[in-house]
């Protein structure tokens, strides 16, 4: 998966910002494009993922996953006796009223009607399970494929390898990183031309653990693809169970990305977006003494 991660550090000496800053090469062509092809997916997939959802609002363990059965999640309405209807999420033994959010929403003509997630957030808008697995599969395809040569780019470019694999000296740090992050203090001079430990970890769990797992348990729930592979239901114990695996790392990328959205803004929104597109990172210089004594 192609994040926001630099395969390049190159300085070059005659391009700098109009405030003087050092301009480094941070993002090879390849990996913006793979970037913004992800971004496309994972947001069509979302959308996609949802209105499959809404066929089943219910997310099972093991094999049995009817209406009646034991459900770890379910959203639903219900109709009240004066005709309104009253929106439920349903965790466990634990059930929240959700009207208006999820289970009971405003429709685009202003009316209230039921429906696990509401129009504006799926694909298509209108109820169709058969519309909404036909846009889900096509662009999971093209994620996986997207992100196979990413890996491939990787390992080959030694880009894992480089930036991303944390070393003994960043392990030995971890604490100071994670408070740095609490204090939303971000790198300067060196400091920022590499990843802080934090994000090594992280982007290493959602490529070698998140992803994968997403794709394969999601490729369990295909009857074609278990035909050719039965050994897969019996890995997550059963299509419901992979099911629900899929809905929980899919949600983890979700978080994954609003995170990541949120460090995009605070770390200089118009600096991280020119990175992505252009490829060439503005790098603050360090404090000095002098810098850290003005106002």
């Amino acid at each position: 998966m192609a994040l926001d991660i630099a395969d390049q550090k190159i300085a070059d000496p005659a391009r700098k910002t109009r405030s003087g800053k050092e301009l480094i090469y941070r993002h090879t062509l390849f990996v913006r494009l793979t970037h913004w092809i992800n971004v496309l997916c994972i947001t069509l997939l979302l959308m996609s993922g949802l209105q499959i959802f809404n066929a089943h609002p219910m997310l099972h363990w093991g094999i049995a996953g009817g209406d009646t059965d034991p459900a770890a999640l379910s959203i639903y309405a219900e109709d009240q006796v004066d005709g309104s209807a009253i929106g439920w999420v349903k965790i466990g033994g634990l059930t929240f009223n959700t009207t208006g959010v999820l289970g009971v929403f405003r429709d685009r003509d202003g009316f209230l009607s039921g429906r696990a997630f509401p129009w504006w957030i799926t694909i298509p808008s209108y109820q169709s399970l058969a519309e909404g697995r036909r846009w889900h599969f096509f662009f999971a395809w093209l994620f996986a494929l997207n992100g196979l040569a990413y890996l491939f780019y990787g390992f080959v470019a030694r880009h894992f390898q480089r930036d991303l694999a944390p070393t003994r000296f960043d392990l030995r740090n971890i604490g100071r990183s994670f408070l740095d992050h609490l204090r939303f203090k971000h790198p300067r001079g060196e400091a920022a031309k590499r990843y802080n430990v934090l994000q090594k970890l992280t982007y290493m769990a959602v490529i070698f653990v998140l992803l994968p797992l997403m794709i394969v348990s999601g490729l369990t729930m295909s009857p074609g693809v278990d035909s050719a592979a039965p050994w897969l239901l019996d890995l997550f114990g059963g299509r419901q169970s992979a099911r629900t695996i899929h809905f929980i790392t899919a949600t983890l990328i979700v978080l994954f990305v609003i995170v990541h959205l949120i460090e995009v803004v605070l770390s200089g929104f118009f600096n991280e977006m020119r990175s992505i597109l252009t490829g060439w990172f503005a790098v603050r210089p360090e404090k000095t003494d002098a810098s850290r004594s003005e106002p």
